[in-house]
């Protein structure tokens, strides 16, 4: 595991994540205290507590938004499509190696 020192709205935090994913994490943290910040700036909230609730709220519904309710992929995270496709390119990557020695 990795440590990584963030910060979300000028508060600190240290974070733990696997070996590579740290650009995933530094993403998301960025990506939250952007969305924090802006409810922050616009002024209608007081309190880092409701400022995350509605953030996490916002984000929430920016996941739910991608999810399709139908079809094979409906019960599937993001995550899980990524790793799929992922899967799909290493499959395809080891059947189509033998064909690039024919050119």
């Amino acid at each position: 595991m990795i440590q990584l020192d963030v910060s979300i709205m000028g508060q600190s935090y240290k974070l733990a994540c696997k070996e590579g994913e740290e650009g995933a994490l530094q993403e998301a943290v960025t990506y939250l205290d952007n969305k924090m910040c802006a409810i922050r700036d616009a002024g209608k909230l007081k309190g880092n507590d409701r400022i995350a609730v509605m953030a996490a709220l916002g984000v929430t519904a920016e996941l739910l938004a991608t999810k399709s309710p139908e079809g094979p992929l409906s019960d599937m995270s993001m995550s899980e499509v990524k790793q799929s496709i992922a899967a799909m390119h290493e499959t395809l990557d080891s059947a189509l190696a033998p064909q690039e020695k024919l050119f």
